[in-house]
């Protein structure tokens, strides 16, 4: 659309969402211009990682122009919240290093859940129809937001969702790892070893976000995001999200939408690895039309 400043509104914004400079929360919101009366439905976009919020204006100029209230964020460590180019490496490093903070996924998960506070207090959004969906780290982010925060109604994480434990088990933690070597040779250096292995791994996860590869995986916050409407959407080649993690938890999510079993979808896209297509794109915003455009949301 050509059109797209003269009908979209922009607003540039912070939220503070705890005290430090990391509590710092810069949000892009596009929306229409055009007032109405009626409350519209939002959708939250995270980003992948060492982008940032800028990265998605297209998304976000999508979603605003077909009546959503569309947000965007810079995750902690990316964007505003980057000191230098290497910030998000060097927060994963720190964190590795002193354990006080969860840079990776759970600290913009706390993000996610006071940006939702002030979503549900907004006049032109309405707090029963906020969705949620981001790429790859955000996807994680999206993900987890939605297991701890009920107020996201509707979640579709994109190459985001997998099981950390059983890569370790599987030996298939590889691809993952290569997506933060810095992060696991300096582990891999401090633990004494010659190589990275699944210990080192291991080892990481428990340190720089607790529970990730135990109680806080896919098999268990993935189900309980039910009965909430729920799309799964991965590279069936994706070797960091790899098909092997994810039966177990679509299995149990299976049982958990048992009385609702059209507000829980998982597709693997053939021939796909670590990428969003099209086609994830459109049936993510169709999932989205489907229950955040319609008042009886079956979810409620």
């Amino acid at each position: 659309m050509d059109n797209l400043k003269d009908i979209l509104e922009e607003e540039n914004l912070h939220l503070h969402t705890e005290a430090g400079e990391q509590g710092r929360l810069p949000l892009l919101i596009l929306s229409l211009k055009e007032k109405t009366e009626e409350r519209r439905p939002a959708v939250v976009f995270m980003h992948g990682s060492d982008t940032n919020k800028e990265w998605l204006r297209p998304f976000l100029e999508a979603y605003a122009s077909r009546g959503y209230v569309a947000i965007g964020l810079d995750s902690r460590y990316h964007g505003e919240r980057a000191d230098s180019k290497t910030a998000y490496r060097d927060a994963l490093i720190s964190s590795w290093k002193n354990g006080k903070t969860m840079p990776f996924i759970f600290d913009t998960v706390w993000d996610l859940i006071k940006l939702a506070e002030y979503l549900t207090h907004r006049k032109d959004i309405d707090p029963q129809r906020i969705g949620i969906t981001g790429i790859s780290l955000g996807g994680m982010q999206a993900w987890f937001a939605a297991a701890v925060d009920t107020r996201y109604s509707v979640a579709v994480p994109l190459i985001g969702v997998q099981g950390f434990r059983w890569a370790i088990h599987n030996d298939a933690w590889q691809a993952r790892v290569d997506s933060l070597k810095p992060l696991f040779e300096e582990a891999r250096i401090d633990m004494g070893k010659s190589e990275i292995d699944k210990e080192v791994v291991k080892k990481v996860w428990d340190r720089i976000a607790p529970g990730l590869a135990s109680q806080f995986d896919a098999p268990y916050s993935v189900p309980v995001i039910a009965p909430r409407p729920l799309y799964l959407l991965n590279g069936a080649e994706d070797p960091r999200c790899p098909l092997g993690g994810l039966v177990v938890p679509v299995k149990r999510a299976k049982k958990a939408y048992k009385k609702t079993p059209g507000n829980f979808k998982f597709v693997a896209e053939v021939g796909v690895g670590h990428t969003v297509t099209s086609f994830m794109i459109k049936e993510s915003s169709d999932w989205f039309d489907k229950f955040l455009k319609q008042r009886n949301m079956t979810s409620h």
